[in-house]
């Protein structure tokens, strides 16, 4: 199985337990290795007292773009660090876009970058995640990791 494909084999597994990434109504636009790409829209329910979007909605779509690119690879992460700064606000009905991108990959940890950003480009908050890559495979028995122990 090629990386892109084993990505989206990945991906698919994992969102169809991912409860809270479904009631986000995150769409997984694009995976491979070591990367992902999904979009969502703000709903009138993930609104703050202000009118604007609460922090923890690009917080968690951010979050789940980190989850399926760290383990895209095939092995289980999870994230034992994370940060975000956000830049722009946002309001019902806009459209945003996580993109992840692997910046270091270890034996155990991975380093991700995540930019949130709406469709036009304009940047809306910037999310920096890492990861601990545990000893478990995705696919047991199979050789899904780049690096080699």
């Amino acid at each position: 199985m090629e990386n892109k494909e084993k990505a989206a084999h990945i991906q698919k597994k994992m969102y169809d337990k991912d409860w809270f990434s479904q009631w986000l109504g995150i769409e997984c636009i694009d995976s491979g290795a070591g990367y992902s790409k999904l979009k969502m829209v703000v709903r009138k329910e993930m609104l703050n007292g202000f009118g604007i979007a609460h922090g923890g909605i690009t917080y968690s779509l951010a979050d789940s773009a980190l989850a399926f690119a760290s383990n895209s690879h095939g092995r289980m992460a999870v994230s034992i660090e994370t940060s975000i700064s956000h830049t722009e606000s946002l309001v019902e009905g806009d459209i945003i876009i996580a993109e992840a991108e692997e910046l270091s990959l270890s034996n155990k940890i991975g380093v991700y970058q995540i930019k949130v950003s709406k469709p036009d480009h304009k940047v809306v908050a910037l999310f920096k995640g890492t990861v601990y890559r545990t000893g478990k495979e995705w696919f047991p028995g199979s050789s899904t990791s780049p690096i080699k122990n």
